[in-house]
């Protein structure tokens, strides 16, 4: 399905190692992915070369910057068809992987196809504000991500809450991000983080791509996340 040497050679360059096994998940998934997608909207992304670039060396990248200790946890935000998650998954079998989101039938298609791989992931069917308090996945978590389309600052309100003090929440950006990154250090600091680090890099197709690491330095106040209405209306400033 995808071109696996490809693949191992382009992780290779952003200093990610990939063995045989990853790799034969990787493909295995991407296949399931574009079979399941022919009844179900996974993803508009069906090629098999631009599956490689924007999905799955995509998601690698974010090993780029960071290193998770054996069986760390870890919580994929909003994570779609299983992206960054089950790519980290595949290529660490050992990480205590939980996928979020709020469309069923996705969180069910990456359950599946993780059965199939035999890899393990837990499951949660909630809108992010939602989850973000209640205990069972409030602060528990050593690293958190999100590949999606909202502004850093609403982002950082629905991730940072599921953080454990002293955990990473990586946010995924398809672009620059100098000005956003500027509008949200206040509410980064209000729901206790701070910025360590922001890595911009462009994929061999010439997709550029930023990284942006914030740690969890001092709890979240407990108001927060807010509804999504509220984080909407009233973004912190």
């Amino acid at each position: 399905m995808i071109d696996c040497t490809l693949l191992q050679n382009t992780a290779q360059q952003f200093g990610i190692s990939l063995d045989t096994h990853a790799l034969s998940c990787m493909d295995a998934y991407a296949e399931a992915l574009v079979q399941t997608n022919a009844h179900i909207n996974l993803t508009a992304i069906t090629d098999p070369t631009d599956m490689l670039y924007k999905h799955f060396l995509d998601s690698l990248t974010v090993f780029s910057v960071c290193n998770p200790a054996q069986n760390a946890a870890w919580l994929d935000v909003g994570t779609g068809a299983g992206f960054p998650g089950a790519v980290l998954l595949a290529a660490r079998p050992d990480l205590k992987m939980t996928f979020l989101d709020g469309t069923k039938k996705k969180l069910q298609f990456i359950a599946d196809t993780l059965q199939t791989l035999d890899l393990t992931g837990n499951f949660v069917h909630a809108r992010a504000e939602e989850a973000g308090q209640n205990e069972l996945y409030r602060e528990q978590f050593d690293f958190v991500s999100a590949r999606a389309v909202a502004n850093l600052r609403d982002l950082t309100e629905y991730c940072l809450p599921f953080v454990r003090i002293g955990g990473t929440f990586i946010a995924m950006k398809s672009v620059k991000t100098d000005e956003e990154l500027h509008e949200a250090e206040h509410a980064i600091h209000m729901l206790g983080g701070k910025t360590d680090g922001v890595k911009t890099l462009s994929l061999p197709n010439g997709d550029v791509r930023t990284l942006i690491s914030i740690k969890k330095i001092s709890q979240t106040p407990t108001k927060y996340p807010r509804p999504s209405a509220k984080i909407a209306k009233q973004p912190l400033r």
